[in-house]
């Protein structure tokens, strides 16, 4: 598959009443921002069982069904997140069983209204004692029935790629990293690089924190509902930090004539073995605020900047650029 260099993420679309939602959302804004970002080149959404406990995977389902088969994007979901119906709120299981992961793809292939999911991978190392034989196993048993077309790891270090490497090949990773989390840029992605694994990053603007349009208002004013809310970065120190990275972000962006969204994004994808950057949206302007980073390519006094502020504001760890990578 040839992906595009950012596709659309699913995660908030899902809406609210559940451990990790972003809030309430309008589905028919949800579906507008998934028929948008196609008809503007995208070609690929990232979604996943758990998101709004299935009710992301619905919202592709129907966003899809209006969209002509030649050029309907790929869709990519995960796997081994078990919630429970009467306890919604409750954080889902992590359930590596071969027989529990069997019938998360069956769910997904129902509710996405799909034969073959183009992208299957384990949303979290399972915490249930399956080794990662035994899922990462069955997961390339789908691939060989036909079931999904690739296999991948999500939120999985680097030893445990190795091991999965090891059963068979990782197609790809999905790790969080941005500008502010930076971790993966130290052994997942040479890693990866090294094997010819795919690397499909998530949260590039951090979760709206380098979207440009993110303030200390909005922080103290965010739902119970939306799981930032609960998040470090999101408040005190933390927060000033990282509002002072996004601030040194808009000279760049106005100097390239884009969006500091955009180039948030862009800083991700600049670094070798980053494949592409899963971006989320809750409506079609949403999508236009990134769209820039599908074509932007960041120079070298750019991402020397950028670097700069980081040292400058302090704001999160890891390394700061790939051109010392």
């Amino acid at each position: 598959m040839k992906i595009t260099r950012v596709g659309f993420g699913a995660w908030a679309i899902g809406g609210g009443g559940w451990a990790f939602a972003w809030g309430d959302q309008d589905d028919r804004e949800s579906i507008a921002a998934i028929r948008h970002a196609v008809e503007r080149g995208i070609n690929w959404i990232d979604t996943a069982a758990v998101y709004g406990l299935g009710h992301s995977e619905e919202l592709v389902r129907q966003a899809l069904a209006e969209i002509p088969m030649s050029k309907r994007p790929y869709v990519f979901t995960k796997a081994g997140l078990v919630w429970d119906e009467n306890d919604r709120k409750a954080p889902a299981k992590r359930v590596g069983a071969a027989a529990s992961v069997r019938r998360d793809l069956e769910a997904s292939l129902k509710r996405l209204g799909v034969e073959q999911i183009d992208l299957y991978q384990m949303h979290w190392p399972p915490n249930d004692g399956a080794p990662i034989e035994e899922y990462w196993g069955t997961l390339l048993d789908m691939k060989k029935e036909g079931k999904v077309r690739a296999v991948g790891l999500s939120n999985h270090n680097a030893a445990q790629v190795e091991a999965a490497e090891r059963v068979g090949h990782v197609d790809s990773l999905q790790p969080p990293f941005s500008a502010i989390r930076r971790g993966i840029a130290e052994t997942e992605l040479p890693l990866c690089l090294a094997q010819g694994t795919g690397v499909i990053v998530y949260s590039p603007m951090q979760s709206g924190l380098l979207s440009g349009r993110f303030n200390a208002e909005r922080a103290q004013s965010l739902s119970s509902d939306d799981w930032r809310s609960r998040n470090p970065e999101y408040s005190g120190e933390n927060l000033a930090r990282n509002l002072k990275l996004a601030a040194a972000l808009k000279p760049i962006a106005d100097r390239r004539q884009t969006t500091v969204a955009a180039v948030a994004v862009s800083w991700a994808l600049a670094w070798p073995g980053v494949t592409g950057a899963i971006v989320g949206a809750r409506g079609p302007a949403q999508v236009d605020g990134w769209l820039d980073a599908a074509t932007l390519e960041l120079s070298k006094q750019d991402l020397a900047e950028i670097a700069a502020a980081i040292a400058a504001t302090g704001a999160g760890s890891g390394p700061m650029s790939p051109a010392a990578s």
